[in-house]
Order: C-alpha cells, then structure tokens, then sequence
C-alpha cells in the first residue's frame, strides 16, 4: 500500500516515535514540580521551546505549546477577539480557510461579533486589495491560511501581512501555517504575522500537539484558566513527552526543506501532467501551488466510489480535509471556487511526502487510468 495523504496526517519520523517512548519512561516528572525530576522535565520543556523557536526564527518566549493547530487557531482568534474587544468586534477571514478558523470567527459572530469573509478566485485564492478593502475602523484581527489543506491554494501572506502593518497597524495578523510549514519558505519576522499555527502531526510528529506563535508584546486572553502554564496562555500540565517529539519534527522539517521542496514540485509536475492526460477529470489545484498537494474531480462520479477503488488498487488517497471527509455534502471550498456541485461532489486529493518517488506517482497514476476505465464501465 501506497500512502497518498499526508495533508490529512504524516508517518512520524522513527527518530520521533523514539523520542516519545524514551521521554515519557524516563523524564515523567511534572515540570511545574520543584523536585529534581521536576526540574529535569522544566529543562526538556525549555530546550523543546528554543529548538522549535530556533525552526521558526524566533524567540523561545514567543512560543506557546498546545494541543494542535485547531486549539491554536482558536487561541489567536478568540484570543485576539476577547483581548482587544474595546478597538471593536470585526473580524475578517477567507471562504476557504479551516474549519477550526471558520468556525472559531461564526462562533464570535453569534455573540456580537462581525465578520468579513472574503470570496476567492477560480484558484482559490484572495488578494492584498481584497483584504485592503475589507478593513474598517473597527477591524481587530486578520487571518488567512498560507496554504489550502484542500486543494494547496498558496495565499499571499507575506504581502497581506506588510500591507497591514503599513496601512493598519493595530489590526492583528493571524497565519494557519499546517500545511506550508516545511514545504515553503517563509519569515515571520519580515511578514508582519502576529500569530502563527502549526501541528506537529502534519510535520511527521505526534498527534494532540501543536504550537501557537504569538508575537512579542502582543496579549492574548487565554482560553483555559487554571495554573499558568505556558505563559498564562494554557494552563494545565504540559505534555512533555510530544512537545519534545514535536521540537524534534520542526526542526528536521525545517532543516530538509528546501531538498523536500524540490523533490516534491517535480513529482507534483509529473502528477499534474498525469492527470492532464485523462480527459475524465478536472484538476482543481492551481498550477502554481503548494507542492504537496493535488486536487481533482471526476464530475459525475461520487469521490468515494473513485477513492475505494484506488484503495483495491493498493494506493490511500482523500476526497478533501480530514475533518470534512466523513459529510456526504459537496466540498464547500471547491463550490467557493466557482466549481460546479458535480465536480465539488467528485473531489479526490493527493497529498505527497518524503518518501514519494517518479515510480510511485507513475504507478498512481497507471492505477487511476485502470480505475475510471472500470467506473466509466459502470456508468
């Protein structure tokens, strides 16, 4: 078996599983305990946070641990919400983004909250302009993807976030970084982000763990209240062993980048020239994105029927998000994109990773051909 959605979740990396193993056997102590094994966990805690700050090119105290990067999306955005609530209550966002940011802004807009959600191109994407017009007196906080887990729509963020901090500075900027981070490059520091998500299972680390960059001197109010931890920002007992899993993750994501990057944009051509070959389908990606991702339709045919048979053939695919799978409804970001509802009810994704080579998107691509033949057959 072949395994094609790494969008959804990664293999973790030996030396990760490794290190979770290790930690929680032999550094168990609380780290909030004044006893040396306390102690000992509080300094793992500490060099986890200077490793993965040192992976993003920041400071270690701009980092908060969490549970993942819904619990961290949640915490910019509710957290910005509640914090800033006297500079006003509009909040602005794209149709496309997460669910764990769509949700989090509607739920702010059912206690008195506005929201602006900005529509996207036949790509996907929105544009600094967009954005630009959409600010109001009353705007507190900004936040787009970098990239679309769906289709790997790559959205300006760079450019968003100079924008904002030229022309509206007290307006936060809020980034859901899953899917770019170790893919593509990218500088918080020369952006004018404020608050960064990532997830370490999307990076071949640990599931239930994540971080939340928030920009030195910016106050968040904290979600959970309890006993302090990570800066006041979520209380409750870290969970050693994963942050230093994760930790370990960042930085070999951050470390092969640029090898992954271009291995990876030229198995995604190979696989986008592929696919162009069968009339049968619509490829939605936009050719210029992210290079882990591929997204296409075959109009008139349910995802699932296509996505069991490549299962038969030996290859694990997706219809979209992880989180979206399971609903029958077409893809709500694909109808965003101006898709017709028979193609956003066809949707199949292919998300590569490190251990991908030409043979595997050749045999893929062989096995997809046998595939819409047979169904073209039922039809």
């Amino acid at each position: 078996m072949i395994y094609f959605d790494h969008a959804a979740t990664t293999p973790p990396y030996e030396d990760v599983t490794k290190t979770v193993a290790e930690v929680m056997a032999r550094h168990y102590g609380n780290p909030s305990s004044l006893h040396r094994l306390g102690e000992d966990s509080a300094k793992l805690l500490d060099k986890a946070r200077e490793v993965s700050a040192a992976a993003l090119g920041v400071q270690p105290r701009e980092i908060v641990f969490t549970g993942g990067a819904t619990e961290s999306n949640n915490m910019a955005i509710k957290g910005v919400a509640l914090q800033f609530i006297e500079r006003g209550k509009h909040l602005i966002t794209a149709a496309t983004e997460h669910p764990s940011v769509l949700e989090s802004v509607k739920q702010l807009a059912s206690w008195g909250w506005e929201m602006t959600i900005l529509p996207v191109d036949e790509n996907g994407g929105v544009t600094v302009e967009q954005v630009r017009e959409a600010l109001r007196p009353d705007t507190v906080l900004v936040s787009i993807m970098h990239v679309n887990n769906e289709t790997g729509t790559v959205q300006p963020v760079e450019e968003i976030g100079r924008m904002l901090k030229a022309t509206a500075p007290r307006v936060l900027f809020h980034v859901d970084g899953v899917q770019g981070f170790g893919k593509l490059p990218l500088s918080l520091n020369d952006s004018g982000i404020d608050l960064y998500s990532l997830s370490a299972h999307k990076l071949r680390g640990p599931k239930g763990v994540g971080l939340l960059y928030v920009r030195e001197g910016l106050r968040l109010a904290p979600l959970l209240a309890g006993g302090g931890q990570e800066g006041g920002y979520r209380s409750g007992t870290e969970n050693i062993p994963y942050i230093v899993a994760f930790a370990k993750a960042l930085r070999l994501a951050k470390e092969g980048r640029e090898t992954r990057a271009t291995k990876l944009c030229g198995l995604r051509e190979r696989l986008m020239k592929g696919l162009a070959e069968l009339p049968e389908l619509v490829v939605n990606s936009p050719a210029q994105g992210a290079p882990h991702i591929v997204h296409f339709s075959y109009p008139g045919m349910k995802a699932e029927a296509l996505l069991h048979m490549l299962e038969e053939e030996g290859f694990f695919v997706s219809t979209r998000s992880a989180c979206s799978s399971k609903r029958s409804e077409p893809s709500r970001v694909l109808l965003a994109m101006g898709k017709t509802e028979e193609v956003a009810s066809s949707g199949i994704r292919i998300s590569l990773g490190d251990e991908h080579e030409e043979r595997d998107i050749d045999a893929l691509l062989a096995a997809l051909q046998r595939s819409v033949k047979r169904l073209q057959a039922l039809r």
